[in-house]
C-alpha cells in the first residue's frame, strides 16, 4: 500500500449562488520518501488538493488514505491527533503566531501533542540547523521573510512527521532565499525520512523533486516523472 492514496476526490465552493467545482475526481498515490510537486495554473485546484490530502479540507466525495487509515472517517479528536503526530505543514503566509518568539513558534506542535521536556531542546536544534540559532527569542515581526519561512520549516519538522505538506514555500521569497529554503527543506526532511508534497508555480523548482503532478481544472492531467 502507498503512503498516501486518494480516490475520486471532489470539492466545490459556493460563490454567491454559483457553485465552483475545484476538485473533479482526483486519484493519486504518493510513495514513502517521495518528493512530489503539484503544479498548474492559478485556480487549478492545487492548494485545495493539498489541503484535502493533508486532512484540512474534507472532500464532498472520495477518500484520503494515509498509512492505511481513511483519515476522514476518524473521529474528530483522532483526526487532530493523527495530523499532529504524522503530518507537518508549511504555509505560504507562514502563519507564525506574532506574540510568540521563534523558539516558541517551533515548539507549538509538540506542546499541542503533549510532548515533554525534550521539546525545547529539539526546537532549539532545528532553529540552529536552519541558521537561526542566534534568533531564538526574536518575534516574527523582527525577522525577514526568509527567516520567517525557516521558522515555519523548523515548526513543521518539530514532531518528526512522516509527511510534510508545503504550499508555495518559496512564493514570498526572492530567488536566492527561495533556493536556500528549498535546499534546507530537502536536507532536513531527508534526515527524518519524511515524504514531501509541495505546491508550486515554479516548474524549474519542481524539477528538483522525484515527480511532478500537473493539476488542471480540478484534475490531474498527466504525471511527469523527474527521476
Amino acid at each position: 500500500m502507498s503512503l498516501i492514496e486518494a480516490h475520486d476526490l471532489h470539492r466545490s465552493y459556493l460563490l454567491g449562488k454559483k457553485e465552483l467545482r475545484v476538485l473533479r475526481g482526483v486519484d493519486l498515490t504518493v510513495e514513502a520518501g517521495e518528493k512530489v510537486f503539484l503544479c498548474g495554473p492559478s485556480g487549478a485546484g492545487k492548494t485545495t488538493l493539498m489541503y484535502t490530502l493533508a486532512g484540512l479540507e474534507r472532500p464532498e466525495q472520495g477518500q484520503v488514505v494515509i498509512q492505511g487509515k481513511d483519515i476522514y472517517t476518524l473521529p474528530a479528536k483522532q483526526q487532530a491527533s493523527f495530523r499532529n503526530q504524522t503530518l507537518g505543514y508549511i504555509f505560504q503566509s507562514f502563519f507564525l503566531l506574532p506574540e510568540l518568539s521563534a523558539l516558541e513558534n517551533v515548539m507549538v506542535p509538540s506542546i499541542i501533542g503533549g510532548k515533554g521536556n525534550s521539546v525545547r531542546e529539539r526546537a532549539t536544534e532545528l532553529l540552529e540547523q536552519v541558521g537561526l540559532g542566534e534568533r531564538l527569542d526574536h518575534l516574527p515581526a523582527e525577522l525577514s521573510g526568509g527567516e520567517q519561512q525557516r521558522v515555519a520549516i523548523a515548526r513543521a519538522l518539530c514532531n518528526e512527521p512522516k509527511i510534510i505538506f508545503a504550499d508555495e514555500p518559496t512564493g514570498n521569497l526572492d530567488s536566492s532565499n527561495g533556493a536556500e529554503v528549498m535546499k534546507l527543506l530537502f536536507e532536513l526532511s531527508d534526515r527524518i525520512d519524511a515524504t514531501l508534497v509541495i505546491v508550486t508555480h515554479d516548474r524549474e523548482l519542481a524539477k528538483s523533486g522525484d515527480r511532478t503532478l500537473e493539476v488542471t481544472d480540478g484534475k490531474i492531467e498527466w504525471r511527469q516523472e523527474t527521476y
